[in-house]
């Protein structure tokens, strides 16, 4: 099992509740819901390598008192074919 199972399952129920959302308000979440948090580059990791998530745009403004691009992303949409 992946140590970073439970990061995981929370990343996808707060992208189920909001729909779509930056990685810097997906750290924030994750280091307020867990007592030992995640580093950015877990949070990076976890979004980029999940199938899961995926991304669905950037965006350039201002993240802790600096200008960043920072990526969007939502669950990854599932087609049925029948």
């Amino acid at each position: 099992m992946s140590r970073t199972s439970r990061l995981r399952n929370e990343v996808e129920i707060y992208l189920q509740k909001n729909e779509t959302a930056n990685t810097v308000e997906i750290f924030d979440h994750l280091n307020t819901r867990f007592k030992w948090g995640a580093t950015m580059n877990q949070v990076g990791n976890i979004l980029a390598k999940d199938n899961r998530f995926e991304k669905i745009g950037h965006v350039r403004g201002q993240f802790r008192g600096s200008i960043y691009t920072v990526c969007i992303w939502s669950l990854h949409v599932k087609i049925a074919i029948v």
